[in-house]
């Protein structure tokens, strides 16, 4: 049974065919100005908001989420970059796995550490593949992936289907933080067509408004934008609009 944030998050993808959710690194953020970010991504169009980074280690973490949850009524997402980096104020974590990481430790490892204090919290837990695809940037570098080369999409479809047989009810595949490009929409048409149960969520280099369309249109349902965010809240419209104009551009 869908718990609260993750059965909100079907049903906007089952409205729109693909949502925005913006992500907040909390160690670029200043918890005062977090509720005026939370209030433009709302008025911007995101369905949620997603908190965190690869090397935040929560010092500000509670107060840039309470901030953030004041600003609007979005639903607010912990995108772990390690143990330390979880908060109980909110609604939920996304409960990742680095599939194609060398270490066990980004695998299972982590995740054993942190159940109890997800459960403690009461926090709602939302099963997720984490897919890191060449270059990697610095999520790829923490987490000691092995990325796998943009040229190679037989191979991250694979991932992919192997994260949905072991249950995980999203699948992100991510090039990191800042890169040059986004994954080549072909890539995710591929990885779209053999998904038929886990949602497709895809990030990393995602700069306008064109590259959003033309993921949405490949079949991304979810499209992730955090770097340009720092650089330009502004520019965030024009993405969501994009989404909403690849959605419509679909021919299946």
């Amino acid at each position: 049974m869908l718990k609260k944030v993750e059965k909100y998050l079907v049903s906007k993808i089952e409205e729109k065919g693909c949502i925005h959710i913006a992500l907040i690194d909390p160690e670029k953020c200043n918890p005062e100005d977090s509720k005026y970010i939370s209030k433009m991504i709302k008025e911007a169009g995101s369905s949620a908001i997603m908190v965190g980074g690869s090397t935040y280690f929560g010092e500000k973490l509670d107060e840039v989420i309470k901030g953030l949850k004041n600003g609007s009524d979005l639903p607010v997402i912990i995108f772990p970059g390690n143990i330390a980096s979880i908060s109980k104020y909110a609604d939920a974590i996304w409960f990742l796995s680095v599939l194609n990481s060398l270490n066990p430790y980004y695998i299972t490892g982590a995740q054993a550490m942190s159940a109890r204090i997800i459960k403690s919290y009461n926090l709602e837990a939302i099963p997720l593949a984490y897919i890191i695809i060449s270059p990697g940037g610095t999520a790829g570098f923490v987490s000691q992936a092995n990325p796998i080369p943009v040229d190679k999409p037989e191979i991250i479809a694979m991932y992919a289907l192997a994260a949905q047989y072991m249950g995980m009810r999203f699948v992100y595949i991510e090039r990191g933080s800042g890169v040059s490009e986004p994954i080549p929409p072909i890539i995710v048409k591929k990885i779209r067509e053999i998904l038929d149960e886990s949602h497709l969520i895809v990030g990393g280099g995602i700069k306008n408004k064109e590259q959003a369309k033309e993921i949405a249109k490949a079949g991304a349902e979810i499209i992730v934008t955090g770097t340009i965010l720092e650089n330009n809240i502004e520019v965030l419209k024009d993405i969501v609009d994009g989404i909403e104009e690849g959605v419509n551009a679909k021919t299946y």
